[in-house]
């Protein structure tokens, strides 16, 4: 897929001039430095199994993209955020907060402590985010 470059902050997007926030973008071992060493642990079990991803990394987290963005994971004080857009509701033990979009598909925010959180039904679940 061919992305657009931001001439102001050089992250990649997958439309020209797409709408964001102009942050300077960093690593993903920048993003994870700070936070505890299981948090990306968590990151690379999540990534598992899935295909090309554009890993659209800032200080407040990581933006995975294939032809859309299909997850946000943000390393925050007491858990890894992982946010998914997917294309109906889904229960899951771990599922915090969901948020229904105009368009039908649903963000759903989950808390993610340990590698075991990750089990197959997150696993599948970003496969179903990831195909969109």
């Amino acid at each position: 897929m061919t992305r657009w470059v931001c001439p102001e902050c050089d992250r990649e997007f997958a439309r020209t001039r797409q709408s964001h926030v102009c942050v300077p973008g960093c690593t993903v071992e920048e993003t994870f430095a700070p936070h505890p060493p299981v948090y990306r642990e968590i990151y690379d079990r999540l990534l598992d199994g899935l295909g090309p991803v554009h890993e659209d990394a800032v200080r407040v987290g990581v933006f995975l993209k294939s032809e859309h963005k299909f997850a946000e994971i943000r390393p925050k004080a007491r858990s890894l955020s992982l946010a998914l857009v997917l294309p109906r509701r889904v229960e899951h033990p771990l599922v915090s907060r969901t948020f229904p979009m105009p368009d039908g598909r649903v963000w759903h925010m989950f808390k993610l402590n340990r590698v075991a959180d990750v089990d197959e039904h997150i696993l599948d679940l970003m496969a179903e985010a990831y195909d969109g």
